[in-house]
């Protein structure tokens, strides 16, 4: 009679979790399944997911909570950036010059860190983050909530965001199983510290399982269990996308020409999206390409159209897939978070990876997803410290980024001719590079895509 938490902290839990098999996988295991949503209720409004729906209330940091795990977190960064460029990128950018109170505590947090930053400090930072909980009003009212569910153990479906930490705090007093979910290929060579620790984690291929061993030093390795990701497990859903007529019809694209396409990232991670597209545009428009193609640029979810709206007027060939998601909630302290995917958003993504030719992204995971179609992918990366762009090509020292760009998966651009190059080349030879995709593939995700939802509920249940 085992029952079962399953925590959506965000937009992108709730497609990998929500609108994959998971949740009807987890209801044939467990005796009940209930979700505990950072998200608004009324945004699992029309899915029939059958199990009990509770919004927790939205949890928002104190001072002290801030300070020690804004310590710990540095404290990581302080502790592993050597010889790791992704981790000493991060630790640069958290660096503060501001007169806040914030900003002065945080320079003070650099010099502390730079003298008390080994595993162990940092398990002791974790523990007073912990403690901060104790007397929070919303942490009261979790340990309520978890009393009344008499759960065998919560499933976090993000390692990192803050607000879960209370929840983790609460599971831990009333000796709750912990499980979490490791929600990106980045997120443990490059990022910061988990928002917890956790009894047990699941992770996507044997690569993320040694990356979590380096990393936390104090996880066991049969505590990890290599599932896969159900984040790319709707492509292989036969209930989402449609025909390539109709996907021709929706963005309005000449059936008699190969369709490029370029996916954004958001403004923050890739703000020369707007050149990479130009540039594209310019190629098309004055016919440097090998033959006529389509365009179309698929906007990142996490922002709106705003920053792209002259490159539609002036180039009105271009076509537009401005993903459909929606603005849960206003007012909290990751707006981004609220965002949550609809159906046809999900159709729209799969059907654009199905019938497009070839992908353009600046080092995106829509790499992956691409190469799971066995189609070619370009990476752009023009900026660098001397041109006056943002410097993108500092990515390439990325643990993650430099597995892809050793492997020759991708064409990695450097400038205009190269990414036009590129382009002939993919629309040539579109089958050139699929051996190298299938080795990143491999040691990026390193279970099957059919099958996930099914795996994670069955190491789920034998956790519990």
């Amino acid at each position: 009679m085992k029952k079962i938490g399953v925590v959506i902290t965000d937009g992108v839990g709730y497609r990998n979790f929500v609108m994959s098999d998971f949740i009807s996988e987890a209801q044939q295991k467990f005796n009940r399944v209930v979700i505990l949503s950072c998200l608004p209720k009324e945004a699992y409004n029309g899915l029939d997911l059958q199990c009990e729906i509770i919004e927790l209330e939205v949890f928002e940091e104190s001072f002290l909570t801030w300070l020690f795990r804004k310590t710990k977190e540095v404290a990581h960064l302080q502790l592993h950036r050597n010889g790791n460029f992704g981790i000493t990128d991060n630790f640069k950018i958290n660096r503060s010059t501001a007169k806040t109170p914030r900003g002065i505590t945080t320079q003070f947090i650099y010099k502390w860190t730079s003298l008390f930053s080994s595993e162990k400090w940092i398990l002791n930072y974790n523990r007073l983050q912990q403690w901060s909980f104790k007397s929070n009003a919303i942490t009261k009212k979790y340990e309520v909530l978890l009393r009344e569910l008499d759960l065998d153990s919560l499933f976090f479906t993000h390692q990192r965001p803050p607000y879960i930490a209370p929840l983790v705090f609460v599971a831990e007093k009333l000796n709750i199983k912990t499980i979490a979910f490791i929600f990106s290929w980045d997120n443990l060579a490059s990022k910061g510290r988990m928002a917890a620790n956790f009894d047990f984690y699941l992770v996507w291929s044997e690569l993320m399982k040694q990356e979590l061993l380096t990393f936390y030093t104090f996880i066991q390795p049969k505590h990890i269990s290599i599932v896969g990701t159900p984040q790319f497990e709707p492509y292989v859903l036969p209930r989402y996308g449609y025909s390539k007529d109709k996907f021709l019809k929706r963005f309005n694209l000449d059936d008699e020409k190969p369709i490029v396409f370029f996916s954004c990232g958001d403004v923050s991670t890739s703000p020369n999206d707007t050149l990479y597209i130009e540039t594209i545009a310019e190629a098309i428009a004055t016919d440097k390409l090998v033959q006529p193609v389509n365009l179309l640029v698929r906007t990142s979810p996490a922002e709106t159209p705003k920053r792209f709206a002259y490159l539609a007027e002036k180039y009105p060939f271009i076509r537009w897939n401005y993903p459909q998601w929606l603005q849960a909630r206003l007012g909290h302290q990751e707006a981004w978070s609220q965002r949550i995917p609809t159906v046809t958003d999900v159709d729209d993504l799969k059907s654009v990876l199905q019938h497009t030719d070839v992908n353009i992204n600046m080092l995106s995971t829509m790499s992956l997803d691409y190469m799971l179609f066995d189609k070619p992918v370009i990476n752009t990366v023009f900026g660098n410290e001397t041109n006056g762009l943002a410097n993108d090509q500092r990515f390439l020292k990325y643990a993650h980024i430099e597995y892809v760009v050793n492997s020759g998966a991708t064409y990695i651009t450097l400038d205009k001719s190269q990414l036009i190059e590129a382009i002939n080349q993919a629309l040539t030879a579109p089958h050139a590079k699929q051996k190298q995709q299938k080795v990143i593939l491999e040691m990026q995700i390193g279970a099957t895509l059919e099958g996930t939802s099914k795996r994670i509920a069955e190491k789920l249940y034998q956790w519990s």
